[in-house]
């Protein structure tokens, strides 16, 4: 990236300083974009003053005591009032005279900010008037900065904060459950309230709060299948959840377990304590040791679960060899089962002692009051809620407890529940004051020691920043105390504060909106199986601690997954995982590069010294841990020597026929054994015996051979009802006819043609059976004014009983291509391959199989009908020439581009044939490149096998076929894909191999990610800076910024793949 991409371009720039002024001044258009008069812009700046005389009218007449502060007022208000009038009836007067007029005057005035206060004799409300005073005169510039925040994003910010803070919740994943909660949690400290007995309150505060801290949605769930239960009387075991997790009657048992022993303890706990002060407080005194000693060992197990110790130090006891995916897997095992333990300790022992904690609290047992019910209903309910925040909650006001002063102003005016409020707050803004400074220097630091990050005003800002670092540093406090992103102005080192917002950063619902493409579907498949490897990894601790607005970046090969956590309790945790583009740009591919260094000098590289430092501890990433998921990897290789050798095309065409033949052969039996499953039902078991044609029947043709066809490509100019067409007249008669009907006279001698009309035979109505309908090869010629629609078609003898059940469908045997020209092809005809493809046939599952197995490929008959289809669809795809196809011709055909014969327009007339053509075509262009590969095939059983390999566990197609998706929605095995890179020239092929491999974990600098959003949007939205090419997205190795900026939410963001809410249970 060149340090002299521009902010801004020149058309924003104009644009921008026409804006900024107007909207800073309240209306003023000082830079107009066009040549005015003077007076435009002297009026402008009258009309501007005017407000200002009018109101300094009226506070002059008060200060020198002609009028009083409330007469002063109404003039001044009415004075604007009548001036507004005045302006407003100018401006209809004048937008009929003149056009610039009206371009100068329609300009409306902001009174409504201008209106002075005169507020005196209460102090309170002086204050409170100066106060406004000067907010009233900072609001344009506030606007402008993108510090006001609009109206929706206020309101749900300040209902995330009261929620989290003040009621012990957590922010929620949509609005709607963030607005419901709230009203829900609110109710708890008022219930409380009214609670007259304290024993009854303290049981009601940990019951509600255990249950406000579990999942809604499985609490949902459980009361619907309550409901059909108990309406339908059957029997409900599982609840289906937004994620696919099932809420299992287990967890149920848990849950149930779990709160009856918190009710349990805190009762008796409560009453027991009420009985001696003495014995309260040293028993309090004595939890408060246990819980110190649960948060260290708490806190030592979860820096084990992950590569870096405070993201500095790499973890000794982290597996080492992590290049082999099954080694370290092995290792990790070890790992989890330090987690397990975790677990336990995190979910059932700690909310507990914690619960025990609370119920021994002296402030309990006095009279109700405000600060008791609210601050002790967010501290039954945050034990649950955010166990490990909780912990390290009580722990510091136990120990401030205990070593402070009884007397002292902390001890004596403030009880317990607001003491842990206090501390909840700090300790909050504490690791976001911390994580803001973290983000700050990196920006300051990257602008000045990164050479494509260094523009010209760089050592200007970096000394402006040194200079007025008391106020750079009131900034990010000022944005720390409102929760609000720290806004680096078009990322550069200059800070703003950003105005409050929700967690999300968004105001649109998660995972609506995508840009989606080809690739989208690769994080499709890859959504369950990451959601069941992060499952394992955040119950572990893998990931650190789980906190709403948490960022993660996973990476493997060249996809990269953000994960966002929107939402956790009790058990659970919601997130949202977005997939960026696969389609590197030079600067997604120059910060994906420098996340695979990061990854790879944590988990690839060896490191003498036992604790090492993190050599990237600059970047806003810092790995996490590695997990394995079963994904596809991506292959993509080159066939220059493979697809262009004359040996490979050569051996393609043979090859060809035989995979045809295997094709062709297993469709059928694929339906014979479809219809044996569909009449086993129905036979109880029993098979069905086949009729054979009956003995009394004339002789018919033993095979295809025995009729001529003259059909040629030119005689498609014949009338419609032509005996010659693709489909002869015979194709429009419905009735299929059994063999028992047909008696021996209405069986023709071959080549005749049956003048009965077709309704003779359309007023039958029994079953209907494609195999003995008759077969028309070869007719005579009719004139147009004859009639042909009632030829009647002789049956191919077979010369064994089960030939038919593997005959080839009627609609296939007859086509334009001249018998002549399949003659001349039909040596290329495998009749060996043919017949040992038949012998292993799994169709019939009689004692005699290989005796019917061996008939049937005996059977002449059968084998003509398969020479003559096989024949005519290998024409179909290379016309009627014989000679090795070129490169081009293979990947146009493997593409559906066939060239154009009439046999083509036969095949494009029968579906599912050409589907299967296709198919054997793909399938031996797929065999040319394994046999290049990996070496020629031995023997027939060597290629059976890797042919039933493609078919059971390989697609192969195109990338753009709906089927591909398909495909890797249902985790086929593999994928197989040939294309054309014609930059370069050359043929291409892409594999895709479903296994299980490794997906690094990375957590990222959440205020980072805040900041930098938060810039996109002032950009986008404020100063309209919609370049593509703008510095803000560019490449940055240490901000990651350009994957930051494809993160966000469409339509500043462009993320390929964006997830609904996703429900991770932590079991």
């Amino acid at each position: 990236m060149s340090p002299d991409v521009p902010l801004l371009n020149d058309y924003k720039q104009d644009f921008l300083l026409k804006r900024f002024p107007q909207t800073v001044l309240g209306g003023p258009r000082l830079k107009l974009g066009y040549c005015a008069p003077p007076y435009v812009y002297v009026s402008q700046i009258v009309l501007f003053l005017m407000p200002w005389a009018l109101g300094g009218t009226g506070t002059l007449l008060y200060q020198l005591d002609i009028l009083r502060d409330y007469t002063a007022a109404a003039l001044s208000g009415g004075l604007m009032v009548f001036t507004a009038a005045v302006i407003q009836l100018i401006s209809v007067y004048a937008k009929s005279k003149s056009v610039v007029v009206k371009r100068m005057i329609t300009r409306k005035l902001r009174y409504s900010s201008t209106i002075p206060l005169f507020i005196v004799g209460i102090p309170a409300l002086e204050q409170a008037n100066q106060i406004l005073h000067i907010l009233f005169v900072l609001l344009p510039f506030l606007w402008a900065l993108g510090t006001l925040p609009p109206p929706d994003a206020l309101l749900f910010w300040a209902v995330e904060q009261v929620l989290e803070f003040g009621l012990g919740g957590s922010s929620m994943s949509t609005h709607l459950r963030l607005l419901v909660m709230f009203i829900i949690s609110a109710g708890a400290p008022v219930a409380s309230y009214f609670i007259p007995s304290t024993v009854g309150a303290v049981v009601f505060m940990t019951g509600l709060g255990f249950l406000l801290s579990l999942n809604p949605t499985d609490l949902s769930m459980v009361f619907r299948c309550g409901v059909a239960r108990h309406r339908v009387g059957s029997r409900c075991e599982a609840f289906p959840g937004n994620s696919g997790y099932w809420f299992r009657w287990k967890e149920c048992l848990l849950c149930i377990a779990v709160l009856g022993m918190a009710l349990l303890e805190a009762g008796l706990l409560h009453r027991y304590a009420s009985s001696s002060q003495v014995s309260r407080s040293s028993a309090q005194t004595v939890v408060g040791y246990v819980l110190m000693v649960l948060l260290s060992i708490l806190w030592l197990l979860r820096e084990t679960q992950s590569i870096y110790i405070f993201g500095i130090f790499r973890n000794p006891f982290y597996p080492k060899d992590i290049q082999a995916v099954s080694v370290l897997f092995d290792k990790q095992s070890k790992l989890l089962k330090i987690g397990a333990v975790r677990w336990i300790l995190l979910t059932l022992v700690s909310p507990l002692v914690m619960v025990a904690f609370l119920a021994l609290d002296s402030s309990l047992h006095r009279l109700h009051s405000v600060s008791v019910s609210i601050g002790f209903s967010r501290a039954f309910r945050t034990v649950w809620q955010n166990t490990e925040n909780a912990l390290l909650e009580t722990v510091v006001v136990s120990a401030v407890h205990m070593v402070s002063n009884t007397d002292c102003w902390w001890n004596r005016s403030l009880d317990t529940g607001l003491r842990l409020l206090m501390v909840g707050i700090m300790r909050d803004r504490l690791v976001q004051f911390l994580t803001k400074v973290q983000f700050a220097v990196t920006v300051l630091l990257a602008s000045w020691t990164e050479k494509k990050q260094h523009r010209k005003l760089t050592t200007t800002l970096c000394v402006l920043n040194a200079i007025f670092a008391p106020l750079v540093l009131i900034i990010i406090v000022v944005s720390t105390v409102l929760s609000s992103p720290l806004l680096p102005l078009f990322t550069l080192p200059v800070f703003l504060v950003g105005f409050p917002r929700p967690v999300q950063s968004w105001p649109g619902a998660v995972g609506t909106a995508a840009c989606v493409c080809t690739d989208t579907v690769f994080y499709q498949q890859m959504v369950p199986r990451l959601t069941s490897a992060l499952q394992t990894a955040m119950a572990a601790g893998s990931l650190g601690l789980l906190v709403p607005g948490s960022h993660y970046l996973g990476r493997f090969e060249d996809r990269l997954i953000w994960i966002m956590i929107l939402e956790c309790g009790y058990t659970y945790c919601c997130i949202n995982v977005k997939g960026l583009e696969l389609q590197e740009t030079s600067c997604h591919t120059a910060e994906a590069q420098r996340v695979d260094e990061v990854f790879e000098s944590a988990f690839q590289q060896e490191h003498p010294q036992v604790c090492s430092l993190n050599e990237h501890l600059e970047n806003v990433l810092t790995p996490c841990t590695v997990l394995p998921v079963r994904l596809y990897s991506d292959a993509r290789n080159v066939l220059t020597g493979i697809i262009d050798s004359p040996e490979n095309l050569k051996e393609f065409k043979d090859d060809l026929v035989k995979v045809l033949v295997w094709v062709l052969i297993q469709h059928c039996s694929k339906r014979l054994s479809m219809q044996e499953n569909t009449h086993r039902p129905e036979n109880k078991g029993k098979s069905s015996p086949v009729v054979p044609p009956a003995s009394n029947s004339p002789p018919c043709p033993k095979s295809l051979e025995d009729s001529d066809s003259s059909n040629s490509d030119t005689v498609h100019d014949w009338s419609d009802s032509s005996i010659f067409d693709d489909e002869p007249a015979i194709k429009n008669r419905k009735e299929k006819l059994q063999l028992n009907n047909l008696p021996c006279t209405n069986l023709p001698i071959p080549g005749s043609v049956d003048f009965q009309s077709a309704d003779d035979h359309s007023a039958g109505t029994g079953p209907k059976n494609d195999l003995y309908r008759t077969v028309m090869l070869g007719l005579p010629a009719v004139d147009k004014g004859q009639r042909a629609d009632g030829a009647y078609i002789p049956l191919v003898e077979f010369s064994c009983s089960q030939s038919r059940l593997l005959s080839l469908p009627e609609e296939w045997r007859s086509n334009c291509t001249p018998r002549s020209k399949i003659m001349e092809m039909s040596p290329l005809f495998p009749e060996d391959w043919y017949q040992f493809v038949l012998r292993q046939l799994e169709c019939f599952h009689s004692e005699e199989k290989s005796c019917v197995l061996e008939e049937i490929a005996e059977d002449t008959a059968l084998k003509d009908l398969y020479i003559h289809t096989v024949m005519a669809c290998y024409i179909g795809l290379f016309g009627k020439d014989n000679g090795v196809p070129s490169p081009g011709q293979l990947v146009r055909v493997y593409n559906g581009g066939l060239p154009w014969s009439g046999t083509l327009d036969w095949l494009s007339e029968k579906p599912e044939l050409f589907h299967l053509v296709r198919k054997a075509f793909r399938y031996t262009l797929k065999l040319m490149v394994d046999k290049a590969s990996l070496g020629p095939i031995e023997d027939f059983k060597e290629l059976t096998n890797c042919l039933r390999e493609y078919e059971r566990d390989w697609y192969i197609g195109l990338v753009s076929e709906e089927q591909w998706k398909e495909a890797i929605l249902e985790e086929k095995p593999c994928l197989f894909c040939l294309g054309y890179e014609s930059s370069m020239g050359v043929y291409t092929s892409r594999v895709l191999m479903l296994q299980e491999l490794s997906v690094h974990i990375g957590k990222l600098n959440a205020e980072a990610v805040r900041g930098q959003w938060a810039n996109l949007s002032w950009e986008l939205l404020y100063a309209t800076n919609d370049d593509e090419e703008r510095y803000s997205i560019q490449a940055h190795p240490l901000l990651l910024r350009n994957l930051t900026v494809q993160a966000a939410d469409p339509p500043l963001g462009y993320p390929i793949f964006s997830s609904k809410p996703l429900h991770i249970h932590l079991y």
